[in-house]
């Protein structure tokens, strides 16, 4: 049943060494660690195994599963439970989750089946696509935190799900406007089906009664389309009259009325053209274009979200030497917090203790980890990386860090640049002078040929709608703006994207951005009697007590072997034991011990000052090995370049790195140094 190099249930590697196999379905299978053994022996004494047949790809281990159980005793808290919890009119309470690794339905069959063997609980729904799911109990037979508790040991991390106001107003948004477009879609086929029948028929002959029986048709199905989805078209313009401030959904909204007006009309009079396919068609094609632009909106605004979602529901507050677990929104400033490793810090506050090192890539970009001294600042959304740490919270909520980021997230999308302002006066203005042109048209057709004048003025009124010059330019605009946010890139103004054009000089920062956060190792050259491979293992353990960039090129190479007592000097290196022996890694002056000779390799000594950096490993006996690494291009930055240098604008380098490797990055891609 299973490879053996799998695992049978998350289909993560297995070790060889020491497998550890399950029975299931009466054959053995081999599982990668105790947590995945621990849910699949759980989905069996559920008789649940079914599950394994029906999926369509390996289940995922929730962040918590096989955690303790006792860390979910803190939901059943009732200032905890407002976030998430609702009450119906019977007492029964509904609790709205997100479940982490949920990927298709037989996952959902399995949460279902499982929670509802357990007394006290009413139903649990999930959607397999987003991981939301509603729970259903009854509090005096069972209690949340025993449910979550169950959920994680499926596999399945549940957190609270919260939706603020402005979830739920996009979500409101999003089903209104594509309900009207879906009837706007469906109807317009219909109606064009029936206006090709008439177009044939005026051309070939077609018997009055079966003309007028397709009007009718049309008529029956152009209603709902024009006072359903045109109803917004409707609504802006007659705000726009009131205000004296005519828009694009003025002449939008006399177009599609007239043309409906006066085909009803000559419906019921059985004379005349109808125009039911070219009104379905136009509030059609309009309602398409402002779905995408609202779609491009609400994706931007999921960014701010996404960067609150980010944070922890749930800390550990230490108070009075005690710790409790409370809800995010229940700490304030001065609170005392612990964060675990691989924890996110929730709120910004100053270190208490020696140093931690923290991940704040969800904030800078920057992959490489930052060492924080004592009583420095952490911000909200880092992720503590190595031990455990205290934090003396300093701000909460709208103050700290990653809030203000949202609010500028979210202000850029509500600023609107000058060229949209732009857009929207010379629309105002254009709309004027079309409403003016049409009512000249008219009057002169009038005079002219009455029975035409109606079906001109339609025709200007429809050819010379602005709605491409008020609606193009916001929702390039807004599309941009989200497609770069899922990029990485905030925009602090949205006007920001239209001087992008006139731009002469480009300045690029150069490590994470021109080169990869990582580095590699080019060249190992040992100085005494050691081996590569155990400079390199000495050299690993040391590194990997460092966050420096050119630390990572040892990564890989790390062994079984343990740097310990390692102290880290500033500008130099690393000192620390390994196997016994005191070892010092970073520049050569540094590893060279005080009064220890160099072993007569000193000509050996490459002195080259380039696109390679000279890392050295010295030890008792003098210099060990000298480590040559180079730090990776990032893919497309050449092209990148290029490209500037193709429209005429000016590239360089700004770094905080030595002379050399700069220069040399600057060579390889092209960029000047003068």
């Amino acid at each position: 049943m299973s490879s053996g190099r799998h695992c049978f249930h998350c289909g993560a590697p297995t070790r060889s060494d020491r497998p550890l196999v399950i029975e299931v379905h009466g054959e053995a299978a081999i599982v990668c660690s105790e947590a995945c053994r621990k849910i699949v022996q759980l989905i069996s004494d559920k008789g649940l195994t079914n599950f394994y047949r029906f999926r369509e790809e390996p289940a995922g281990v929730g962040a918590e599963a096989g955690s303790d159980p006792n860390r979910w005793i803190c939901y059943d808290r009732p200032a905890l439970q407002r976030e998430f919890v609702s009450i119906d009119d019977k007492g029964g309470h509904r609790a709205h989750l997100l479940l982490e690794g949920v990927k298709c339905a037989a996952c959902v069959w399995l949460i279902e089946q499982a929670m509802q063997t357990i007394p006290g609980v009413g139903r649990i729904t999930v959607d397999p696509f987003t991981g939301r799911a509603e729970l259903q109990w009854e509090p005096d037979q069972v209690r949340l935190s025993e449910l979550l508790s169950q959920l994680s040991q499926l596999g399945y991390s549940p957190a609270p799900y919260t939706e603020d106001e402005t979830d739920r107003v996009v979500v409101r948004e999003r089903r209104m406007a594509l309900k009207r477009l879906i009837v706007a879609g469906l109807g317009m086929m219909q109606v064009g089906s029936y206006a090709i029948g008439m177009y044939a028929g005026a051309f070939q002959g077609m018997d009055a009664d079966i003309e007028q029986f397709l009007r009718i048709i049309s008529l029956l199905v152009a209603t709902p389309i024009v006072f359903y989805s045109g109803a917004p078209f409707f609504t802006a313009a007659w705000r726009d009259i009131k205000a004296r401030k005519p828009g694009m959904d003025v002449p939008v909204a006399l177009a599609v009325g007239s043309a409906y007006g006066a085909s009803v009309w000559n419906t019921l009079t059985g004379s005349g053209e109808v125009y039911f396919d070219s009104a379905t068609m136009f509030v059609f094609f309009l309602s398409g274009a402002r779905f995408l632009e609202m779609a491009g909106r609400h994706r931007a605004l999921n960014m701010t979200g996404a960067l609150a979602r980010h944070l922890p529901q749930v800390v550990i507050r230490i108070t009075g030497g005690q710790q409790e677990s409370v809800g995010i929104r229940e700490i304030e400033v001065n609170d005392l917090i612990l964060v675990h490793p691989g924890k996110i810090i929730p709120a910004d506050g100053l270190l208490e203790g020696s140093e931690a090192r923290v991940d704040e890539s969800v904030l800078t970009g920057e992959s490489v980890p930052i060492r924080k001294r004592h009583n420095e600042m952490l911000v909200a959304g880092s992720i503590n990386l190595v031990n455990a740490i205290h934090v003396r919270i300093q701000r909460v909520g709208t103050d700290t860090v990653m809030a203000q980021i949202s609010h500028m997230i979210t202000g850029a999308q509500e600023n609107k640049p000058r060229l949209v302002q732009l857009a929207d006066k010379v629309a105002s203005w254009f709309v004027t002078g079309v409403l003016v042109v049409a009512g000249l048209v008219g009057f002169v057709w009038w005079n002219i040929a009455p029975e035409r004048a109606f079906e001109i003025v339609l025709a200007v009124l429809v050819v010379t709608c602005p709605c491409a010059l008020a609606l193009a330019t916001p929702a390039a605009f807004t599309v941009a703006t989200s497609t770069l946010a899922r990029q990485g890139f905030m925009l602090r103004r949205t006007g920001a994207l239209q001087v992008l054009a006139r731009i002469t000089y480009l300045l690029f920062d150069k490590t994470g951005t021109l080169t990869e956060s990582g580095t590699v190792i080019q060249e190992v050259i040992p100085y005494g009697a050691h081996s590569k491979k155990k400079v390199l293992a000495i050299a690993a353990a040391l590194e990997s007590h460092s966050e420096h960039p050119l630390a990572t090129a040892f990564y890989e190479c790390a062994g079984t072997g343990a740097a310990r007592n390692v102290k880290a000097v500033p500008g130099e290196g690393l000192e620390g034991e390994v196997d016994g022996g005191i070892y010092r890694i970073g520049k050569r002056d540094f590893a060279l011990f005080p009064g220890v000779n160099s072993g007569g390799k000193k000509d050996e000594l490459p002195a080259k000052e380039g696109e390679l950096r000279s890392v050295y490993l010295g030890g008792s006996e003098g210099l060990l090995a000298c480590f040559e690494i180079a730090e990776q291009i990032r893919p497309g930055a050449a092209a990148l370049v290029a490209l500037a240098h193709t429209a005429g604008i000016t590239t360089a380098i700004a770094s905080g790195d030595s002379v050399g490797p700069v220069h040399a990055l600057a060579r390889k891609l092209g960029i000047s140094t003068e």
